[in-house]
């Protein structure tokens, strides 16, 4: 028999120069050195941060004695996810736990969520995309905590709102060991309600307090 086809969703923003990044970091560039008609080959020099685009936060993002990036196991990347549908559930900027809870899967216990709010959708330099995100309020941090998640992406600029200052959601869950992945894309390809497998794959940068990484949830 013919293996079966699993369906697999790329959950990993276009990296482009001057894509919208976090308000504070500067501007991305990925610039062509090489190109195939002057110089027989292809190559490109990239200059960015590592939280650029899709990315993976790592609990030395905001603990000194927290793991770098390169240093989480394999074995803590890949595993079921579900999807928690929070387009209409914020609360100004803010996400509360009663809305994770309504929206928990009835069965199974996901290894990772992805908090779905299609601001991925607005993806521009525009003072609502960079600033006006809704993100996941400490309680409710500490909510996914207690569900004993290995890890957490937004399809937002970060997993707090911009309005919090002490990146208390980020603390609650990076000093937990669960990393963080944010500025996912297309998670309006996923349905609320179904398991899907979750491959993230950060550079392995050493040392590093994050990485872009390219994601994928796969299902079938």
């Amino acid at each position: 028999m013919p293996p079966t086809t699993r369906r697999v969703h790329d959950l990993t923003a276009l990296l482009e120069t001057h894509m919208p990044v976090w308000p504070t970091a500067p501007l991305p560039v990925f610039e062509p050195v090489g190109i195939v008609a002057r110089d027989g080959y292809a190559v490109e020099r990239v200059a960015c941060t590592t939280h650029t685009g899709t990315h993976m936060d790592a609990p030395y993002h905001f603990l000194e004695d927290g793991v770098t990036v390169d240093r989480i196991p394999p074995s803590q990347l890949v595993g079921t996810a579900a999807v928690l549908d929070l387009r209409t559930e914020a609360d100004g900027t803010l996400l509360h736990a009663k809305s994770l809870e309504k929206h928990w899967p009835k069965k199974g216990r996901p290894d990772f969520v992805l908090l779905r709010t299609d601001w991925s959708r607005k993806r521009a330099a525009t003072r609502e995309y960079l600033y006006d995100f809704p993100g996941l309020d400490p309680a409710a941090a500490q909510w996914l905590v207690q569900r004993s998640v290995r890890g957490v992406g937004t399809d937002t600029l970060g997993i707090d709102p911009f309005a919090n200052a002490k990146f208390e959601a980020h603390k609650v869950l990076l000093g937990q060991g669960i990393w963080i992945l944010e500025a996912l894309d297309h998670l309006d390809q996923l349905s609320e309600g179904t398991e899907y497998l979750l491959v993230a794959g950060p550079l392995k940068i050493a040392g590093a307090s994050g990485a872009m990484a390219r994601v994928f949830a796969i299902e079938g």
